[in-house]
């Protein structure tokens, strides 16, 4: 055993007899790395043990009151001290005694008086194993934490990975359903477009595209859960946007709930998709009323969280123990309270998945959540779930801050349909896609070219096709992609301009799911008159040879 060990001894002797004090305590007292305290009061002995934070015990067994046998009994019950060594010291030198002594729990027994050398040496010996047991406990529970935040390191991976694998998987599906609703929606909105619809067909026509617009919810839910929707970011400023939703809000959770938003002052701007934004937090509210039944307190509150603050929240803690450091980031917090009835800790491990739901059969998709995270881990940020049964809920959405200023929000022009005189290249792989895009725009006055790939767009092009706008699906087969077609037309055409459309435009557009600067996009599902409307808009921008503004009469009418 190391000397290294015992150097430095706390020793406790308890005697009712001051001679113990001078014969053992001057011996002791000169002895390098070892600490005496002599005390008379048995009774104690607990609390002198926790004063001195003794390692070993030097005690008489015959004193008034408690003795020896009750100290070692007091010592033993007591958890922070059951192990420390105990000597007992006696001037009875039978078996009997010195047996009684070690069932008790001491361990050693010396006559009066042991000679100096062998009681130090002795003590020494204790002092040594006990500093030993206590590093080889401290090891242990060190040992024991390190597994614990091992196992809960191999588990936060374990959900990263599920939610990753249903993330392609929901990310999949939602881009053929897309193309599926697409070509639905543009066969219907063709028939609205020719008339000579009886007025009994033209609404049946309006209930298949609700029903349309029902499936696109349902597939950007399954696009946000994954993080492969396209999002349309800007810099705001949070204030009006939490502000206005105070009506909105009170309107979805019912005349017998309260809705109260409690906004911080000079809150920093973020990079967010603002109507993204809004989609969460409606999805949450109306969760909230319904974990509320109708009735109890929603609360909406907003505030700045500095680096220093979102330490302490412990946000990105789950980056795992090998990650990377994390650079330290500003973040405004949006916290989503409700006074409803909470939920168990089995329920909040799966709350993030998609499809699961704890509501009745037909009363929920499980998809409020699920997009919520997808959105708000697209968006950079994180999401926490707090809520007890019975206490409530509270969601807190973490969005990094943006020291830009805010941008203008873009007026809404897709309610009237406008078209133009321009020509416009269509490259779609899907013909029934195709076919019907290409007869919208002919319908809106369009010249309307069409490719099925990127390739025979191409050909077209070298070919001396001139064009306005090149409108082209995202993901498509053949040897040059969306991507290069754009940058060619760019290079040969200058003047024109490009719209990208695709219901999964992952890995070819978006960077952490935002678009480049100067990268158009229209989502599929799309009406003919969002489709008209974002035309128009992308035609605006084009520029002459010389770096004017192309003006055409068409688009001067819209």
């Amino acid at each position: 055993m190391s000397d290294n060990l015992s150097n430095n001894c706390s020793v406790l002797l308890i005697d009712d007899e001051s001679i113990a004090q001078d014969l053992i305590g001057d011996h002791l007292g000169r002895q390098p790395g070892i600490r005496l305290r002599y005390d008379q009061q048995s009774e104690r002995a607990v609390e002198l043990c926790r004063e001195t934070a003794a390692d070993v015990v030097l005690v008489d067994l015959r004193m008034p009151g408690a003795d020896g046998f009750d100290v070692i009994r007091a010592l033993r019950a007591d958890p922070d001290h059951a192990h420390v060594p105990i000597i007992l010291l006696s001037s009875e030198d039978d078996a009997e005694t010195k047996a009684r002594a070690f069932a008790l729990g001491a361990n050693d027994y010396l006559v009066k008086w042991p000679e100096a050398r062998e009681l130090e040496a002795r003590i020494r010996y204790h002092c040594a194993a006990y500093q030993a047991r206590r590093q080889r406990d401290a090891a242990f529970i060190e040992l024991h934490q390190r597994e614990e935040e091992l196992r809960a390191s191999h588990a936060a991976l374990h959900q990263a990975q599920k939610m990753e694998a249903i993330g392609q998987l929901t990310g999949g599906v939602a881009h053929d359903f897309n193309n599926v609703l697409q070509i639905i929606s543009g066969n219907l909105h063709l028939l609205k477009m020719l008339g000579h619809v009886a007025p009994q067909g033209m609404l049946r026509v309006e209930n298949a595209l609700n029903g349309v617009e029902r499936g696109a919810r349902l597939a950007a839910h399954l696009l946000a859960f994954a993080r492969r929707q396209p999002l349309q970011s800007a810099v705001i400023d949070l204030t009006p946007m939490l502000t206005d939703m105070d009506d909105m809000l009170g309107h979805v959770l019912g005349p017998r709930a309260r809705v109260i938003t409690d906004v911080g002052p000079h809150l920093w701007n973020i990079d967010v998709d603002v109507g993204q934004l809004n989609n969460v937090i409606l999805n949450l509210a109306i969760n909230a009323r319904d974990a509320m039944n109708g009735e109890g307190t929603l609360t909406i509150r907003a505030r700045n969280l500095d680096a220093d603050a979102a330490r302490l929240h412990k946000v990105r803690a789950d980056a795992g123990a090998t990650a990377a450091p994390v650079a330290p980031v500003d973040y405004v917090l949006i916290e989503i309270v409700d006074t409803g009835v909470g939920m168990s800790d089995a329920v909040l491990e799966r709350a993030f998945e998609p499809f699961f739901t704890t509501k009745p059969t037909g009363q929920g998709t499980g998809l409020g959540l699920s997009m919520a995270y997808g959105f708000v881990k697209q968006s950079g940020g994180e999401i926490t779930l707090r809520s007890r049964p019975g206490e409530g809920t509270c969601v807190q959405i973490y969005l990094p801050r943006n020291e830009a200023g805010a941008a203008a929000q873009p007026a809404d022009h897709t309610d009237v349909l406008a078209g133009g005189a321009e020509t416009i290249l269509v490259v779609e792989d899907e013909e029934a896609v195709r076919s019907a895009t290409v007869a919208m725009l002919s319908g809106l006055g369009y010249r309307v070219l069409s490719s099925p790939d990127a390739d025979h767009a191409a050909q077209l092009l070298g070919e001396g096709a001139r064009i306005d706008l090149l409108f082209s699906d995202v993901i498509m087969p053949g040897r040059l992609t969306s991507l290069q077609l754009s940058e060619l037309v760019k290079r040969d055409q200058p003047q024109a301009q490009v719209l990208f459309t695709s219901g999964y435009a992952e890995g070819l557009l978006a960077h952490d799911g935002k678009l480049p600067a100067g990268v158009s996009l229209l989502a599929k599902p799309y009406t003919v008159e969002t489709l008209s409307a974002r035309v128009r808009q992308v035609l605006r921008q084009r520029t002459a040879p010389s770096g004017g503004v192309i003006v055409n009469p068409a688009s001067t009418a819209a």
